[in-house]
């Protein structure tokens, strides 16, 4: 069982960077593929970027590669989302999950959520 918390979000403007944390708990979380969503209002949640339980391998949505970058710390049970050069069309609310499966990037492939953060980006 894990319990995600993320943190971060908050209003910015076009070309800011933030840093987006998801805080785990669970004795089990250096085993889990940890991955980011994000909902836009009216908009179905799309994957944005995941990473394997040893931080060695990392996956994203074509969308925000080159721009985002996920890290972990195993040490701390958190997961971290660095945007940089954010754009008005990343505004949405930002979702970490935890899965067993290794290359996950559908939402159903995901067994555990955090309550999410809300990104908005100024133009």
């Amino acid at each position: 069982q894990v319990q995600l918390v993320e943190s971060g979000g908050r209003l910015v403007q076009a070309g800011d960077s933030l840093r987006l944390s998801c805080a785990a708990s669970g004795r089990t979380f250096r085993s889990y593929y940890m991955g980011w969503f994000r909902q836009a209002p009216g908009k179905e949640r799309e994957f944005v970027g995941a990473i394997t339980w040893s931080g060695s391998g990392t996956a994203y949505a074509d969308s925000v590669r080159g721009r985002f970058t996920i890290s972990r710390d195993n040490a701390k049970n958190t997961v971290y989302l660095q945007m940089n050069s954010l754009k008005p069309e990343d505004t949405a609310v930002y979702y970490c999950a935890a899965t067993g499966n290794r290359g996950a990037f559908r939402p159903s492939q995901y067994n555990y959520w955090g309550q999410g953060t809300q990104v908005t980006v100024s133009s």
